[in-house]
This record gives structure tokens, sequence and C-alpha cells, in this order.
């Protein structure tokens, strides 16, 4: 197993909370995980990126410059990073945010997904992200959905676990959004 993935969208987005929560599920089903954090601290609502490389042997880097998925959650990280994601690879897309559907590339597995809408049908806009990581981990199957189930009751802080049940629907329901958009191409 190699998968990497870059993951961008806007400082409270939880982009770095699922990025975290993905390396930290891999770690707990014994492979290897590399987990580079990057955010603008200027502002809130600045910049947030992260990259996860997960590996069934040592990361030899954190590094990646044409990541295999890419989970794009705002329309400037669709602009910045929607054209390295690697041929062949596939891109995550929060159309709720992002009117491009990404036709400018046909060498890579998309789907669309009206993540915030998902959100607030689940009952919280916080929630993009789990429905965002659902998805791809329906995509990937790089963990299993029990694994983050379980991290993140480590990774969430404790004031926070009320929300589990929620965060548990929301991952849940990006699977079955995801599994659904996959068997229709």
């Amino acid at each position: 197993m190699n998968h990497d993935v870059f993951m961008a969208g806007f400082g409270g987005q939880g982009v770095l909370l699922i990025g975290n929560l993905l390396a930290y599920a891999t770690i707990m089903e014994g492979n290897d995980a590399s987990y580079f954090p990057a955010y603008g601290v200027e502002k809130r609502g600045g910049a947030a990126t992260c990259t996860i490389v997960m590996a069934d042997k040592n990361v030899g880097s954190p590094v990646v410059g044409e990541p295999e998925a890419a989970l794009l959650l705002n329309p400037l990280s669709m602009e910045k990073y929607y054209d390295r994601v690697r041929s062949g690879g596939f891109a995550l897309v929060n159309s709720s945010l992002i009117d491009d559907d990404g036709s400018s590339r046909d060498d890579l597995q998309k789907v669309l997904i009206p993540a915030n809408e998902m959100a607030l049908e689940v009952g919280d806009s916080r929630l993009v992200n789990m429905i965002v990581l659902g998805a791809y981990l329906e995509y990937s199957k790089v963990v299993k959905m029990e694994t983050v189930k379980e991290a993140l009751k480590v990774v969430l802080p404790e004031r926070n676990h009320r929300f589990l049940p929620m965060n548990y629907q929301a991952l849940e329901r990006g699977a079955d959004f995801c599994r659904q958009a996959l068997s229709m191409k």
C-alpha cells in the first residue's frame, strides 16, 4: 500500500482535523503515515492545506508534488491545486462552493459532492469535512471506516465527544454519496 492525498480549503472547514484523523487511523491499522499541515496564520479563513502519505512501509517524505488524490473544499483550492493531481488520480470537489466541474481534465476520476448542503442535512454546517472524508474513504479504501470512527474518539477533544454520533453520520453520508456517484460512471 502506498497512497497520498492532498486536502485544501479555508481555515475553519476542518481540513487539518480530517488530515490528522486520516493519518492517525492509518497508524492504528499498523501502517506508516506522514501528516504535513500548512495554514495561513494571517487571518481566520486563510488557506488551510495538508498532505497525508500512507504506506505499509516507512514513508520517505511528506512532500508530494503531484498527489494521487485531492480533496478540494473551496474555489481557491480548486484554482490552485486541481491541475497538480497526477494523471489517473482522483479529485473530490465540494460543488456547494466550487462552480468549476473539473471538465478541464478528462484524465481524472472526479466526484462533485454538495458537501455543505449534506452537512446541513445531517445537522451542522461544520460537518463538511466529515462528509468529504467519508467520500474519500469510500473511494480509496485506504483505511476502514470503523478505524476512522475509533480514531475520531482520540483526535476529537473529549469535550466534543457529544458530537461523535453526528460525525459518524456525516462520514457515512459522504461514503454513501461517493458509492452512488461512482456506480453511475
